[in-house]
Order: structure tokens, then sequence, then C-alpha cells
């Protein structure tokens, strides 16, 4: 379940910075760093995710 969850939020990741840019592009230079802030903390929760998976296979 855990690979299913990283395989999920990297795709949100890539999304975000798809409208990240898209917004930068339109002006919305504040909402635009939000949403790359959104990605950092998705990136983030991966890096939990993927030591938890880690973690799994050491017991």
């Amino acid at each position: 379940m855990i690979e299913h969850w990283i395989e999920h939020n990297e795709s949100h990741i890539e999304s975000f910075r798809e409208w990240a840019q898209k917004a930068k592009k339109d002006g919305f230079l504040d909402a635009s760093e939000e949403i790359l802030e959104a990605a950092s903390k998705i990136e983030e929760s991966n890096k939990h995710l993927n030591k938890a998976k880690e973690g799994l296979f050491h017991k």
C-alpha cells in the first residue's frame, strides 16, 4: 500500500508543478509559490513513506 501512496503522491507533485508554472505565467506569483511549497511538502511526505517502507523489510 505504501508504494501506491508514493506513486500517487508523485503524480500530484508533477501536477502541482505544472499548475504552479501556469499560475506564475498568468501573474499569480504568490499562488505559484504556495503550490510549489505544497509540492515540496508532498516530497517530504514521500521521504517518510520510503523510510516506513524500508522499515517493513528490516524486521
